[in-house]
């Protein structure tokens, strides 16, 4: 398809001038670039189908080169970027040096925040709106887009109630698609679908109030008839009253596809004084049926092309198996064994794989929606009641709930299994998603116990173990295929590492899936003359302190891990070496540096970092006093 229209948009300015019919030929266009893009990678697809009209509407309404935009949360960025100068470079979206799969202020002055993590749309461009009105008090305008999937986040109610506070001018747009990642869960989940059968609002309060005024006071008590009559209008009006009691305007719903009336209505809100509520309906993959159809499926989908009849054919299958999947089947196992054991997870049903136990143990799982705070909580109250709670999130959602995992799991020493899928780096989502943070972030809490498995082997088994703890264990794992280290696995036990090999130049000490990349390194240095042993951490706490004396007496000592090296298992090792007074001239830390990373395929990043078996060869050589050449990857391999 040829972008006529879509080529020729260098700023939201070049649509101010295009006809109605243009506007709607420029949606499709936007619609084929999106489908240009999941031909041959994964990307968010069926969430940016999704809001395209909506999109357009709102750079047509507002100048967000001078008003605020805030997208939440920001996978729904894609139309955003082609109506802002970037369709040339869109073709390198979610790939390393391209345009990043986020919003991202480096890539242009639309992009106000990185919003990878939801909810927090409305408490930034709150605190936009307040700054601007102290500095310029020009009239700025101030809007915050988020889902119905995020809208249940904690903090969203907590900016909602501040911005009543200060009568702050504020759009807040409410993009009800039915949809999180998965459906969407909870109490708010069936206020939202009453609002789907209630007519169109203006402002409930006001309405409320000039029909009290008109009603005839006879018969019952005035009191008990005004409030009877006044229930009766809150039913039917539904959809507003909880935001309208929350000091917000409600307006809608609109209908989230239509430009001309969403453009009518922006132009509505854009004036009207204090907070407001804009609830838009759309579709999440909107003009495209198999999208529509299993928005779950597309919502990030294997790289697919259509055929000459407009089906759906995979680019590529893989017969690959992921950890997530390994880890989905050990808690299925665990569940069908122990009834005592219940899975949590935060709106992640699909990409932690829980589907299966979600049909199979409806009773034992649990979806809180996007709420990770909650679920630890709700997990801490479940292990303190005699359930085995394993709480499945990924590494870099997990953050959003550190207070709880301190206080109400650490502080009270209980047995919640935290599972912590995409821990490391998760590749073309960057910074906002890589899970680079959890070995530090879990190993300060006293009662913790933080473990990593070496490859698919031990998953299981530690999972076993991590059930049958009395404390409360961490497990992390990657994004990525499963690899295995071919050995006869040692038993699990607390704090021990597992010795592969020791060396008589040096030990590699790999926390977690590392291990794979020490042992070809080891491999690839024997063959160079250099003694190398390998050890597999397991426990990042406890470290297994007597394997790092060891390790010291027998040479240098290089640890390795897919995390940031600020507080993470070499510091463990480091600090374990000080407590038993050795030297720690010959000992390296090798991690993610103190950095964010940008996205990318995740083997390029270790390897540009330095986490990969070759980095560890020139690591190994350079403490050994061996001189350093370039070697390929093939070489090392």
């Amino acid at each position: 398809m040829s972008f006529e229209i879509l080529s020729g948009i260098r700023s939201p300015q070049d649509m101010k001038g295009l006809s109605d019919a243009q506007l709607v030929q420029l949606a499709g266009e936007v619609r084929e670039a999106l489908l240009t893009v999941v031909e041959d990678r994964a990307a968010h697809f069926s969430s940016n189908l999704g809001v395209v009209e909506l999109c357009i509407a709102l750079h047509l309404t507002f100048d967000f080169s001078r008003d605020r935009l805030i997208w939440d949360t920001g996978h729904q960025i894609y139309p955003h970027k082609l109506l802002t100068g970037r369709f040339p470079q869109f073709s390198t979206i979610r790939r390393r040096g391209g345009l990043m799969g986020y919003p991202n202020p480096v890539e242009s002055e639309y992009d106000l925040f990185v919003t990878g993590h939801a909810g927090s749309s409305v408490s930034t461009v709150l605190g936009m709106k307040a700054a601007d009105d102290m500095l310029f008090n020009d009239g700025r305008r101030s809007v915050a887009v988020i889902g119905d999937g995020a809208l249940p986040s904690g903090i969203v109610f907590e900016a909602m109630n501040n911005a009543t506070e200060l009568k702050k001018d504020l759009l807040v747009i409410l993009n009800d698609n039915k949809m999180g990642i998965c459906r969407r869960v909870g109490g708010l989940a069936s206020y939202l679908d009453k609002a789907r059968v209630a007519p169109f609002y203006n402002g409930l309060k006001r309405d409320v109030s000039w029909l009290l005024n008109r009603v005839p006071l006879l018969g019952q008590s005035t009191e008990e008839m005004l409030g009877s009559f006044k229930d009766a209008v809150k039913s039917f009006l539904h959809g507003g009253m909880l935001f309208e009691e929350m000091g917000f305007r409600y307006i809608g719903p609109v209908d989230g596809h239509d430009i001309r009336s969403l453009r009518r209505y922006l132009e509505m809100v854009k004036d009207v004084s204090g907070p407001v509520l804009l609830h838009v309906f759309t579709e999440k993959g909107h003009g495209f049926e198999p999208a529509c159809k299993d928005p779950v499926k597309f919502h990030t989908p294997s790289p697919f092309r259509r055929d000459s009849e407009n089906e759906i054919v995979p680019v590529k299958k893989s017969a690959e198996i992921s950890y997530t999947e390994v880890m989905s089947d050990a808690i299925y196992r665990s569940m069908a064994e122990d009834r005592k054991v219940c899975v949590l997870t935060a709106a992640m049903c699909a990409g932690n794989r829980l589907e299966r136990i979600r049909e199979e143990f409806p009773e034992r799982f649990f979806d809180t929606g996007i709420c990770e705070g909650h679920a630890v909580a709700f997990a801490g109250g479940m292990a303190k009641s005699g359930m085995k709670p394993i709480v499945d999130i990924y590494s870099t959602f997990l953050q959003r709930s550190f207070d709880q995992i301190f206080q109400e799991v650490a502080l009270q020493n209980l047995p919640v299994v935290f599972c912590m899928d995409r821990a490391g780096l998760c590749g073309p989502d960057g910074p906002t998603h890589h899970g680079v943070f959890d070995n530090s972030y879990m190993r300060i809490f006293p009662n913790m116990i933080v473990t990593a498995p070496g490859d698919e082997q031990e998953i299981a088994p530690l999972l076993e173990f991590a059930l049958q703890s009395t404390s409360p264990v961490s497990i992390r794992y990657p994004k990525t295929k499963t690899e295995t280290v071919v050995r006869e696995v040692a038993p699990i036990v607390l704090g021990r590492a597992e010795v592969l090999s020791w060396g008589t130049d040096g030990t590699i000490i790999a926390c977690g899936t590392m291990l794979s990349q020490a042992v070809t390194a080891a491999a690839a240095l024997q063959r160079q003359g250099l003694s190398v042993g390998v050890v597999n951490a397991r426990f990042v706490k406890p470290v297994d302190e007597a394997v790092v004396v060891q390790a010291a007496e027998r040479g240098f000592v290089i640890t390795i891990e897919e995390n940031a090296v600020c507080g993470g298992f070499g510091s463990a090792v480091l600090e374990a070496a000080a407590k038993h007074g050795l030297s720690t001239e010959r000992f390296r830390v090798l991690a993610i540096p103190d950095q964010f990373v940008e996205h990318g395929d995740r083997e390029e990043l270790l390897r540009d970092l330095g986490l990969d078996a070759a980095g560890l060869v020139r690591t190994a050589k350079e403490l050994a006093g061996v001189a350093v050449e370039a070697e390929s990857a093939a070489a090392v391999g």
